[in-house]
């Protein structure tokens, strides 16, 4: 005696029957396969969205590898992705910085005046004085190369060096004490 087919069950049925009994099994499937995929959860709930669809246009003969065929393209994806556009995972918040803290314009502005007042000083040193100040204090030569490159002694360097400072400290004082 045939029996007539069997009605397909209702999609909340099918997907309690078929689908939910493999979520262990998938999520362990997707982490051990892919573990450069973050969010496990979201391959899962992707895959259940995507199998639903599928049943809704077409009978699924296996929902167990059809499910898993789903989970599986989907973790591809996120690590392909993830390979073009790599983004840092951050677990301490400290480290991030969201604070800008560069000075803002008028900042700038001050910083910029200050340095052209220094230019000027330094400008208005003496040729011999100026250039052992430079070579000295901006660039870090050592007293004793210097003086071995201008033929100088180094007690010279020395002095050119400190009274060079001292101008350029006045120099700055007077400009910067003015209104």
């Amino acid at each position: 005696m045939n029996l007539p087919p069997k009605p397909p069950a209702p999609p909340e049925q099918w997907f309690k029957d078929e689908v939910q009994p493999h979520d262990t099994s998938l999520r362990a499937y997707v982490r051990g396969r892919f573990p450069a995929v973050r969010d496990v959860d979201d391959v899962v709930q992707e895959s259940y969205l995507r199998i639903w669809q599928a049943r809704a246009r077409h009978p699924i003969q296996s929902a167990r590898a059809f499910l898993f065929r789903i989970a599986r393209n989907l973790a591809l994806d996120i690590v392909r992705h993830d390979r073009r556009s790599p983004i840092k995972v951050v677990t301490d918040l400290s480290h991030l910085f969201v604070i800008d803290d560069r000075p803002d314009a008028a900042a700038a502005a001050a910083r910029q005046q200050e340095i052209a007042l220094l230019v000027d000083a330094i400008d208005a040193l003496p040729a011999r004085c100026r250039e052992i100040f430079i070579l000295r204090k901006l660039r870090g030569v050592s007293q004793k190369d210097i003086a071995a490159r201008l033929g100088l002694s180094e007690q010279t360097v020395q002095v050119q060096a400190a009274r060079g400072l001292r101008r350029v400290a006045d120099s700055l004082r007077r400009q910067l004490s003015q209104p």
